[in-house]
């Protein structure tokens, strides 16, 4: 290819190495900004693709491939790797590897980067934290590592920058040249090498080990095709070739002889003081004190995003309030009030419902990531990984579960570090059952109305019971599911434990832009059109729902019941219970009247899966509330929390049956309505996350279905016992 021609085509660069290596703050400081996020084509896990350009004006598509410790797999992710390498005709096969290590753990490192010296991909190793290797004493001759392996060797530190320049100098050196044919670090035995042939010969692969990765991957390589798999076994059963011993052996020889290499290169000091790291575990990772402190911690988190959401999600709310009074204003002269409510409730309620989430999420990833640069968050997966495996999860579940008192929307975006694929579809399933924020504002107007003559504090020991309740059901449906979900994929736990350190800002701030800029991307377009088709069916019914309702509002003012000032909000009720959704509501009546529930708690329902808050102000418009609402839902913020909605509570206290005139909210509806609320998956933000983090609507569909049934069962046996007492 000509120098034009390579100048032209962006030189595609690999990123790999082991967790923990310091690989994303590496991927940070060649690419900044200029990085986006996406999934592997088939499967969820995350892809992260950055540019830059080399000093003599190449240009680079930086890969950052998953952390993997090895190309034999034990995780989704670590599949990812394996399966692109051994592809040459795979879209992500690189030109040249940037392999990251941790020079402080040198021997941990290198077996992965062993096998890929044996694929022959141009490669250069790359030896991070050298800052922290001068503070422990460490010292590393990388002129030795580079004649032994046969590679070209850079000593940077991710954090600071240093020799960054340099990782590109040497990037720009090793693909303007051909490398020289290497000799194979690992030598593959008679049966391997028999394998191997038969593999080369029926697949047309040349390099030797990448054939018999072929052979050891036959099962689940997703480019082989039936006839292939086929072959393949065949040639393994001719062989007698047994692939897990080989895997086992081969490893036990690459260490052999690359713990020789290190010991001859990296000097470490003759003793290793007790150091900061270890003073601090010993406090963090006690076994009584480090729960506790993990749990302060992660109230302290709690109650940053709560605080901060009052403050910045009013902010969201405002914005998008003073747009859709502009764009009301704009489009009411036009004389078409289903054009203006269809962008105003329809389009832009949608946009403000995935906005509002922004704050939340930023909050969350800023926080989370700090945990996880300072090293903590390791620690945090270590202690708590057992007891999260009796509930079918890991110990990274925990900070999804814990995130899920937030907000499930980022929880269940955080769960991509899970990398058994059970275990994440159990923490994505059962997250939602934590209760969220948006929950609140609902606690807010049933608790007092299912205990009316209760006082605070039976209030506030019913409103914490919420979210015992919603921990306790995740734990037993992920015990549940567990026992229901089959996958031949072990589960490990496999960590290093980095040292504690200063959190590096830019890396921070990196990772913030883009988790908010992946959610926004993702999920706009699927819940405008939602909101969209939730607006239709609660505007639109049969016939002409707007002159019957303004002929029913006429005739409750003539006979007196309701003054004339209030006749906008209830032909605005009237419009409602005329439309589609309330059809629906009154459809589903006799399903949910066993709950205690009548049409117009079905229509809320049905509303607030635009969002749990929408329950409020969907029974203001029932109730012909609507611009009451509007005052009481603004002055929220400064009442205390059970003294909030007044003027809802009481027309909704003093509502009955149509058929029985017998009062709806009574305690056992009161406390079967929050239960339903506490447990039912009312959020289409969260399904349409579940969706993407999934890749299937079938995942999405099961969990609202699951969780559907199990809010239904649970609300009924309250309704039963709080009825039998």
């Amino acid at each position: 290819m000509s120098n034009d021609a390579q100048q032209l085509r962006p030189l595609k660069v690999g990123l790999i190495g082991n967790p923990n290596s310091g690989k994303s703050t590496v991927f940070n400081q060649l690419t900044g900004l200029r990085q986006k996020t996406g999934n592997f084509p088939g499967v969820t896990v995350e892809i992260k693709v950055g540019s830059f350009t080399l000093p003599k004006g190449q240009k680079v598509s930086l890969i950052d491939f998953p952390g993997a410790y090895s190309l034999y797999p034990t995780s989704s992710d670590e599949k990812v790797l394996a399966e692109v390498l051994s592809n040459p005709g795979d879209a992500n096969f690189p030109d040249m590897l940037v392999y990251i290590a941790d020079v402080t753990n040198l021997e941990k490192h290198l077996l992965l980067f062993s096998q890929i010296l044996d694929l022959q991909i141009p490669a250069i190793l790359v030896l991070n934290m050298m800052d922290v290797a001068a503070e422990e004493g460490i010292r590393v001759q990388t002129q030795t590592l580079a004649a032994k392996l046969g590679v070209a060797v850079v000593a940077v530190s991710g954090r600071t920058g240093e020799n960054i320049a340099q990782l590109k100098a040497q990037m720009e050196q090793l693909a303007g040249t051909t490398p020289l044919a290497t000799k194979p670090f690992y030598t593959l035995t008679e049966n391997e090498c028999s394998v191997a042939e038969a593999v080369k010969m029926n697949f047309g692969t040349e390099n030797g080990y990448r054939a018999l990765l072929i052979a050891h991957h036959k099962d689940w390589l997703p480019f082989l095709s039936v006839p292939e798999r086929a072959m393949l076994t065949t040639i393994q059963d001719t062989k007698q070739f047994q692939s897990l011993r080989a895997q086992v052996e081969e490893t036990m020889t690459r260490f052999d002889r690359f713990v020789p290499i290190v010991k001859s290169a990296v000097q470490q000091p003759s003793a290793f003081p007790l150091t900061f790291t270890d003073r601090l575990d010993g406090v963090l990772t006690h076994r009584f004190f480090g729960p506790l402190i993990f749990f302060g911690i992660m109230a302290l988190v709690f109650m940053c995003i709560f605080y901060g959401y009052e403050i910045t999600g009013g902010w969201v709310e405002g914005a998008m309030g003073w747009l859709i009074e502009q764009a009301e204003a704009l489009t009411t002269p036009l004389n078409m009030a289903w054009l203006t409510d269809f962008i105003t409730k329809g389009i832009l309620e949608g946009l403000k419902g995935v906005l509002v989430f922004i704050p939340q999420i930023a909050l969350l990833s800023l926080l989370i990531a700090l945990l996880e640069e300072s090293g903590y968050l390791t620690r945090v997966v270590f202690m708590f990984d057992r007891m999260m495996q009796r509930f079918g999860m890991n110990g990274r579940s925990i900070v999804a579960l814990i995130g899920g008192g937030a907000c499930a929307v980022p929880a269940i975006k955080g769960t991509r570090t899970i990398t058994n694929w059970k275990e994440r579809i159990i923490t994505i399933m059962v997250t939602p059952f934590i209760s969220c924020s948006a929950r609140i504002p609902v606690y807010m107007v049933l608790i007092p109305i299912a205990l009316p003559n209760a006082g605070w504090w039976i209030w506030a020991q019913v409103f914490g019971g919420m979210y015992v309740l919603g921990v306790v059901v995740a734990l037993l449906s992920g015990w549940v599911l567990k026992k229901i979900l089959r996958s031949t994929e072990q589960s490990f736990l496999t960590l290093h434990m980095p040292v504690y350190r200063v959190p590096h800002w830019k890396n921070v701030w990196l990772t913030v832009v883009d988790k908010v800029k992946s959610f926004v991307s993702g999920v706009w377009k699927p819940i405008i059109i939602i909101t969209s088709v939730l607006w239709l069916l609660s505007s639109f019914g049969p016939g002409d729902i707007a002159s019957k309702a303004r002929a029913s509002a006429e005739e409750e003012i003539a006979l007196g019941h309701v003054p004339d000032s209030l006749r906008g909000d209830l032909e605005a009720s009237y419009k409602l219970e005329y439309s589609w959704a309330g059809k629906i509501g009154k459809f589903i009546e006799p399903a949910i009247r066993p709950l205690g529930y009548d049409w117009k708690i079905g229509i809320g329902i049905l509303s607030s899966f635009l969002a749990r808050e929408v329950f409020n102000s969907t029974m203001y418009i029932i109730y012909s509330l609507e611009s009451v609402g509007k005052i009481e839902e603004g002055a929220a913020g400064d009442q205390k929390p059970f003294e909030r909605y007044s003027s809802l509570k009481d027309r909704m206290l003093n509502d009955t049956f149509r058929d029985t005139h017998q009062k709806i909210y009574t305690p056992a509806t009161g406390l079967s309505l929050l239960v339903f609320y506490a447990l039912a998956m009312q959020c289409m933000s969260t399904l349409v996350v579940v969706k993407q983090e999934t890749g299937k609507w079938r995942w999405a569909i099961i969990q609202f279905v699951f969780m559907g049934a199990i809010a239904y069962l649970f609300a009924w046996l309250t309704f039963l016992a709080v009825n039998a007492f």
